[in-house]
Order: structure tokens, then sequence, then C-alpha cells
């Protein structure tokens, strides 16, 4: 077996085994998708590499790639296009952030068949963009009204979507009552002892939470699969159904959280967070231009799971269904200001640089073309290291440690 497929396995110990089959299954659809359930070795790889240009600290989502950008709902009732995903988030150089969104913008383009010189003029509009957006000292959001090109429509879509589409979407009418479908690939069903506890677990955190939604009850769960990176950690999706309002419902994601894969190789201290829930909706908070809706913390069996609502109008954008160079241009443009206003939202905070370091960060030029080329370097290791783990998921390396781990 390969180093690289040894270090995947290490990684991925510990967790569900017959999920983690799942997640090999889903890298091995292509090397933008491995990029993207390999943040570990992103940053492995990046501790042993030649250090990255200086940079300010920020708080980082710390797993930043073009599909990791999306619209939401905020506890406002507003639908916003955000980052979106905080699972990895720590207190970080910003470099390290630009250095894995930048990486996966060659990737991407790799896969859909771009040359590469448009993948280099897509990773320079990204760095130009996010400089210029820390020169202005001004974080922006982007909502509806304020969005453009192809990111408009799409949240035009999203702010029309509403409840009854993701229940048609998620759900079934079984003797009169509406449960979660096992019929959607994505859902997984619980063993009774497991699906009676978790009920009784959210009926109570709805009752006794300040987050939790008032006047709701659990009427159906199941296991819930989603994302690449995170596939195998423990993920459940409850329908909770009113008690004073006919037929209104609402869905609840609670997914258990782990160390951040960046941890082990920070320069900086980090705070002491009570638990890594509590780690990644502070710092969510912290960078997002609105919080997300329902968004809470938890423990259950001695775990801590991070609490939100899945909505209608949570969505990413999909970039294999983009043709168009210009829309994507557009697109890439607007992530650029959005890691930017997220750095500039959360800075002076708790450690990281101020406002004065990051507009001097953005003002030098000196580390842009070190940092692309160090991207568009480590995209090339990332479609060589894609082939070897091919090889051995070919030869049922994966599937036998797995197997060995199921029987443990």
């Amino acid at each position: 077996m390969s180093t690289l497929s040894e270090r995947l396995i290490e990684f991925n110990s510990g967790r569900l085994p017959e999920m983690v089959a799942l997640k090999y299954e889903g890298m091995a659809e292509n090397h933008f998708r491995f990029f993207r359930g390999t943040c570990h070795l992103f940053y492995e790889d990046l501790a042993k590499a030649s250090p990255l240009p200086l940079s300010p600290l920020g708080w980082i989502c710390g797993d930043l790639h073009i599909e990791n950008f999306g619209s939401y709902k905020g506890d406002n009732k507003l639908v916003y296009f955000d980052l979106n995903d905080f699972d990895e988030a720590v207190l970080a150089p910003v470099c390290y952030e630009l250095a894995r969104m930048t990486a996966s913008i060659f990737i991407a383009f790799d896969n859909l068949g771009f040359k590469p010189e448009k993948a280099l003029k897509m990773a320079q509009l990204y760095i130009r963009d996010y400089a210029n957006t820390l020169l202005n000292a001004k974080a922006i959001s982007i909502e509806p009204r304020t969005a453009r090109g192809i990111v408009k429509e799409f949240l035009n879509r999203a702010d029309h979507s509403n409840e009854k589409d993701l229940l048609k979407k998620r759900t079934i009418s079984k003797k009169r009552k509406i449960i979660l479908s096992l019929e959607d690939e994505r859902h997984f069903k619980l063993d009774k002892k497991l699906k009676s506890e978790l009920k009784s677990h959210i009926n109570e955190w709805v009752q006794n939470s300040d987050d939790g939604p008032y006047n709701y009850e659990v009427i159906s769960t199941v296991f819930r699969l989603a994302g690449t990176g995170s596939i195998g950690v423990r993920r459940y999706l409850f329908l909770l159904k009113s008690t004073n309002t006919k037929n209104k419902y609402l869905m609840l994601d609670m997914k258990q959280s782990m160390q951040s894969s960046v941890y082990p190789y920070l320069p900086v201290q980090q705070l002491d967070w009570p638990n890594e829930s509590e780690r990644i909706i502070n710092i969510q908070k912290r960078m997002q231009q609105v919080p997300a809706a329902l968004l809470s913390t938890t423990r259950f069996r001695g775990d801590t799971f991070v609490i939100q609502e899945l909505q209608p109008v949570k969505d990413t954008i999909k970039f294999k269904q983009l043709n168009n160079y210009r829309d994507m241009y557009q697109v890439i443009s607007d992530m650029a200001t959005l890691t930017a206003s997220s750095h500039l939202r959360s800075g002076g905070m708790q450690g990281s640089s101020i406002i004065d370091d990051l507009i001097a960060f953005g003002k030098s030029e000196e580390w842009q073309s070190l940092l692309i080329d160090y991207a568009e370097n480590y995209a090339a290791k990332v479609k060589s290291d894609y082939r070897q783990f091919i090889k051995d998921y070919k030869k049922g390396l994966f599937k036998q440690k797995l197997a060995d781990d199921f029987i443990k």
C-alpha cells in the first residue's frame, strides 16, 4: 500500500466504516472531489513545503474551495450568498485560506477541461479582487438585491424556494403521516434505540435551548449523508412539526464536530474553546455577515454536534453546471470579495490582525505571484496523488481495511 493511502486510512480511522466506504467512492469520482475529501493532506503537505509568503493572521474557514460558497437563510430571514462551511475553521495566516481556494480553482478548471491559461487568469482574478477588497477596507455582503450575474439568478431561485419544495424532495406520506424518505440516497435508516434517543434529545433541546424553534416536536429522523470531507462523522436529519400551526414543518441538521484538520499544523496559539462545536459556530458568526438560522450546539452520547436548519434555500453553485466562462468570471470575483470581507469582518478579534494590517497586505503585490505559483504546483500534486489513490482503490486496499475495521 502506498504512503498516500496509509495517510488517508489513518485520518479516517475512527469514523463510521460503512460511511467512509462511501467517502472513498465519492473521492474516486474525479480529482476535484478527491481534493474536497482530503483537506488534511493539504495542510500536512503545506507544513512540509517551502513556507507561504508572510501574511496577517485571520479567522479562516480552513477548507475554502469553490464549492464551499452558497446560499443560506440568515436568522433575519433574508437569503445570502457567502462562505458556508466552517468545520475546519481556525485562527491562521490568511495565506492558508487563499492557497487552498486558489488551488481549488486550478483543480476544478482542469477537471472541467479548461486550458491552463484560463485557470491561471481565474486564479489571478481571485487574488487581485481579494487584495482590492482589503484595500477598500469595507466588508460587503451579497443578497438578491446586491448580487450580479449568475449569483443573482442563483439567489433569486433560492429566494423563491419554500418549505413545500424541501418536503417534496425529502419526505413521503405514510399512513397519513409525513416522514423522511428512505428512498432518498442521502438518507439511511437508524436502529430503534438510537432513533428514540435522538428524538428525545432534540425534543428536549427545542424546549430548553434559547436557539431552538418554539412549539415544534420531532416526527421523523434519519442518518444523513452530505458533502465529501465530512463523510464518516455522525450526522442526523430531523423532521419537526409545529404543535400550534397546521401543516407547518421544518428540518434540522445535527452534525458531529471533529478537531480541525488544520490544527496540528498551526504556527499560532488557538483560543481555548469549550468544545469543537463552539469553535465552529463562533468562528462562523464572526466571518459571516448574518449567522445561519437556528445555529446552535448540543452534546449527545459524549460527542458535540452543530445544529442548524436544513433550508430550501441552502445550496451551493455547482461549477460543472456552468458552461459560460464569463459567468464563472463573475462568480470567482464575488468569491474573492466575500473571502476578503470575512477577514475584514472578523479583523481585530482575539488574535486576528487589525484592519490596518489587512489593508497593508492588500496593498502589497510581492506575495501574490508566489501564492499563485504554490497553488498551481499543488494542484499538479493533487492530480498525481489522485492517480495513486485510484490505483490503490481499484486494488481493493481500502475495502479490505474498512472490512477489518467493521469486524473490530
